[in-house]
């Protein structure tokens, strides 16, 4: 017997090594393929949707923008026209959530920074305190790279509706006046589309990872031919 298997171990270990191709091709095939929701308004908590559109069920899409970066640069849609990005909003002399937040971000960026289909866009949701100039330090001090991650401010209003009325993160309500003041944890995953396709805690490293698995899962989407 051990002669017998000496004789022909060449052709065992062959039909062993096809055999474990063959399977994992089979387990490849079968494999449900992994998709992300199109997150609509009528889909989301309650608490994070504004009044006026929650009952919206369909071409939810991030409206258009117009805001400031670090280096004085207007941002608008185009700066991400076919672009999958992530969104947040933060201010620079937070001292509880957004340096977290912010770590994980520059964890993103390391991840992502040969990427040309991704980039981030973080918004300051205190304008008056966050000029150019204290944006520029902040990405400065932090290692933002330029052409990956847009911080911007601008109008208080616009940057307000934005977050309750496009990206459906936060839970107060308010107008953008004087006194109004958001604070959220999460991410916002948007593809080319300018659709949401996932929401996460950006202080949770658990959750960062999450994030870049559907990055990936998205760029698969996009890559896939149109039939």
């Amino acid at each position: 017997m051990l002669q017998f298997f000496s004789k022909y171990k060449h052709l065992f270990i062959t039909l062993i090594i096809l055999s474990t191709i063959i399977i994992s091709l089979m387990y490849q095939a079968l494999k449900p393929e992994e998709k992300l929701a199109v997150y609509e308004p009528s889909m989301v908590q309650p608490e994070l949707v504004d009044e006026s559109i929650q009952y919206i069920r369909k071409d939810h899409k991030i409206a258009d923008f117009k805001l400031i970066n670090q280096n004085g640069d207007t941002i608008t849609q185009e700066n991400y026209k076919n672009k999958i990005y992530v969104a947040d909003f933060f201010f620079t002399t937070c001292l509880s959530i957004c340096p977290m937040m912010t770590d994980n971000m520059v964890r993103i960026q390391e991840e992502i920074k040969n990427n040309p289909d991704v980039m981030l866009l973080s918004h300051t949701v205190t304008p008056l305190i966050d000029t150019v100039e204290q944006l520029k330090k902040y990405a400065q001090e932090k290692g933002v790279m330029d052409h990956k991650w847009n911080l911007v401010t601008g109008d208080k209003k616009q940057i307000y509706e934005l977050a309750r009325k496009s990206y459906l993160a936060v839970k107060t309500t308010g107008d953008g006046g004087p006194f109004d003041m958001i604070h959220t944890e999460n991410f916002i995953l948007v593809d080319k589309d300018k659709q949401i396709r996932g929401f996460y805690d950006g202080t949770n490293p658990d959750e960062i990872d999450k994030l870049l698995h559907d990055i990936e899962i998205l760029q698969k989407h996009y890559k896939k031919p149109k039939s």
